[in-house]
């Protein structure tokens, strides 16, 4: 994990220190959007009236899933081994680099990092791609902005999956705590706070603890990450991630720091299902939580997986999920039971 944690640590700081100042990854692509042109599925949708996100259909079927991925500022790229299960199952779906993410324009107005922007960007490329009727799949900070398109959008979404996220941030960092209490030692948060204290979240030893003692067990427990996840992180705008985040889990004081879903999720109807870890960094409870106040979802937690349940616990993960769309799809879905 050493070499792991030595690679997002150069990641990090190259990402957070040297941002592309062009506002465009895509003006040479824009031949794919002549008409009749074959692109192997990738289309630029035109956002906010004057920059273009990507986006890639892979697979043909009736269901159709619009992938949200998560960071905020990560890429569609750790969520490839989608390819390996929905597909054959019939299942057509959707990735999106958000704007300012892998091979979308990445433009350099900070203002634009907000959480209602995005709202009204995904809604943008809903629009731009034709779909109605359609599921929708949110991953971490996808599954913030699903809840938040939903709670505004759902009139046009079949179904909905909200994958390893909670639904307020001030339980979130409680929980964050509790598992740096749980992994950390004594001398481990000497050294964090320390390390903390003089700003060094660049230095090699805060990404080593962070890798190490927190990542390697919360966020995805293979030893070696699979490669999809490295290169997302090789891909990070870290401006983006640390101006709503913050530096890391846990240091909240960006645009998210006061958000809270909890008490609007009775207002979301469309079938839902709660996906998640038992070994996440997203409180299991907190999930669970979340399931109740949904008034028409179901829940399930990967009994192996952390927050990149689709890999470390692959077969869990995507049963459920395929399930769940099916059930939809096929008007066989039935709720949990809520208390």
């Amino acid at each position: 994990m050493k070499n792991i944690a030595a690679f997002i640590g150069c990641c990090m700081v190259c990402f957070a220190c040297n941002q592309p100042t062009t506002q465009s990854n895509s003006a040479n692509s824009t031949a794919t959007q002549v008409s009749g042109v074959k692109t192997g599925g990738t289309r630029l949708i035109q956002v906010d009236g004057k920059y273009n996100v990507w986006t890639k259909k892979v697979g043909d079927g009736k269901i159709k899933v619009l992938l949200l991925h998560g960071g905020p500022g990560f890429t569609h790229d750790y969520m490839e081994c989608f390819e390996d299960f929905l597909p054959k199952e019939g299942i057509e779906f959707y990735y999106y680099d958000q704007l300012g993410c892998g091979n979308s324009d990445i433009p350099t107005d900070t203002s634009l990092w907000r959480i209602p922007r995005f709202v009204e960007e995904v809604e943008q490329v809903r629009k731009g791609l034709g779909l109605d009727n359609f599921y929708l799949l949110g991953h971490s900070w996808g599954g913030m902005l699903a809840m938040e398109y939903l709670h505004k959008y759902q009139s046009h979404v079949k179904g909905a999956v909200l994958s390893n996220m909670t639904a307020g941030i001030s339980s979130y960092m409680v929980y964050a705590q509790q598992l740096k209490q749980k992994f950390f030692s004594p001398a481990d948060i000497k050294k964090y706070d320390s390390l903390d204290q003089l700003k060094k979240y660049e230095s090699p030893e805060f990404q080593d603890l962070l890798m190490n003692k927190l990542y390697s067990k919360v966020i995805c427990r293979l030893n070696p990450w699979p490669e999809p996840i490295l290169r997302a992180f090789k891909k990070a705008n870290m401006n983006i991630y640390i101006q709503m985040q913050g530096v890391d889990e846990f240091h909240v004081t960006g645009n998210f720091k006061n958000w809270d879903m909890w008490d609007r999720l009775k207002d979301i109807t469309v079938p839902a299902l709660v996906l998640g870890g038992q070994n996440d960094e997203m409180n299991p409870a907190d999930m669970k939580r979340e399931a109740a106040l949904l008034p028409n979802s179901r829940l399930y937690l990967c009994p192996d997986g952390s927050h990149m349940a689709m890999y470390d616990d692959q077969q869990n993960y995507f049963r459920e999920l395929i399930r769940f769309l099916k059930d939809v799809d096929n008007s066989t879905f039935k709720a949990d039971k809520k208390q």
